[in-house]
């Protein structure tokens, strides 16, 4: 028997046994402390299906993609044993063009605005 069906054997006897084990396993019985919500120690006041605030979202993407590029530029260091650093520089310096751009645009656009 190879090395991977092996392995792959003792994966799936594991994880058999281990789904069994938790249905064997006592459950604690719940009670009234827990069941109700925990919420760094208060008790929840109101409804927890409050709206989501759009600005939130729109920083999330942001981020998102500007943390993105910046990391499709970490390999730059190691650009100059390639057989044209200069056409990987060309590249990064387009990329940072276009990082630069998009944060001018949405800077202008408002989205960077918290207050309205």
């Amino acid at each position: 028997m190879s090395l991977i069906m092996t392995v792959l054997a003792i994966t799936a006897a594991l994880s058999t046994a281990l789904a069994i084990l938790s249905f064997w396993l006592p459950q604690m019985s719940p009670n009234q402390e827990k069941l109700s919500p925990y919420e760094c120690g208060f008790d929840p006041l109101g409804s927890a299906r409050l709206p989501f605030s759009l600005r939130f979202f729109l920083i999330a993407i942001l981020f998102l993609l500007f943390d993105l590029e910046i990391a499709l530029l970490l390999p730059l260091p190691w650009s100059n044993q390639l057989a044209s650093p200069l056409l990987t520089f060309t590249w990064a310096s387009a990329i940072l063009l276009l990082l630069t751009i998009g944060l001018i645009y949405e800077w202008m656009q408002g989205g960077l605005e918290w207050a309205e």
